[in-house]
């Protein structure tokens, strides 16, 4: 059996993939710490791991180049791909969001925020000290009690339904992968974490009901990235269908999901 069958499964069962977005993914996560160009070789053989056709990866980087996303050159007989000084304004906060490091100890202070849209309150109670948002109420302190009820009023359905969908991939994710697995399957784990955290508001694992998919959505995305980061890493630096082996890793790569500082 397909050891990625599973994740490739569960992409195909929302549609038809937006190949697009995709290589939007590959970008932000396997390119821009490698020097940030790839050749369409090597893009194709990731995204032919995962069943995409190499005829929809060029309709996906042609409309990606004509609405400005990314630039093409060309490098002998295939071309390089980068993104584009649009794209890159894009990449940026969305990264700082993705890899965020997982929260390591219990959160002490607590900030309850009212905000008014037109005379009606939205309730928020979030970290103290994560960044508040425009708020017309603020009040900071420790939380004696969070009910069932409580927690279960802030669990968005779609993000309920989107952490299922995250929990079985990372079920469906083996132990050991050989080098392209791994990238291609590293591929599809941040693809799926992207459009959630880019999508709804990420609640404390403290504020997750108990039945909730997965008590700690960021740790178990973390725990997995790390497993896969090791052979992915090396796909990227050997010579690939063709392509030459990528620039090594920009230091900062270390630094995704807060690696560098685990024990």
């Amino acid at each position: 059996m397909d050891p990625l069958e599973p994740l490739i499964e569960n992409l195909r069962a929302e549609g038809r993939p937006r190949v697009w977005s995709l290589v939007i993914t590959a970008f932000g996560d396997l390119v821009q710490h490698r020097g940030g160009a790839v050749s369409n070789k090597r893009l194709n053989a990731l995204l032919g791991r995962i069943g995409i056709e190499s005829g929809a990866l060029r309709t996906a980087l042609s409309r990606l180049d004509r609405d400005g996303w990314v630039d093409r050159e060309r490098n002998g007989r295939s071309s390089l791909c980068r993104l584009s000084r649009v794209g890159l304004t894009q990449f940026d906060p969305a990264t700082s969001v993705i890899y965020a490091p997982p929260r390591k100890a219990p959160v002490a202070v607590w900030r309850l925020s009212v905000a008014l849209d037109k005379g009606v309150p939205t309730v928020r109670l979030t970290p103290a000290d994560v960044p508040p948002l425009n708020s017309d109420l603020q009040v900071s302190g420790q939380v004696e009690r969070v009910s069932d009820a409580y927690k279960l009023a802030f669990l968005e359905p779609a993000y309920r339904r989107a952490l299922t969908v995250l929990g079985e991939d990372l079920l469906g994710i083996p132990n050991a992968l050989d080098p392209l697995d791994a990238a291609a399957a590293r591929l599809l784990l941040i693809h799926r974490w992207r459009r959630i955290v880019l999508r709804f508001p990420e609640p404390e694992p403290a504020l997750l009901p108990k039945d909730c998919p997965l008590p700690d959505p960021r740790a178990a995305v973390a725990r997995a990235y790390e497993m896969l980061s090791g052979p992915a890493e090396e796909w990227l630096s050997l010579p690939q269908n063709g392509a030459p082996s990528m620039p090594q890793a920009d230091p900062s790569f270390a630094t995704r999901f807060g690696l560098s500082t685990q024990a």
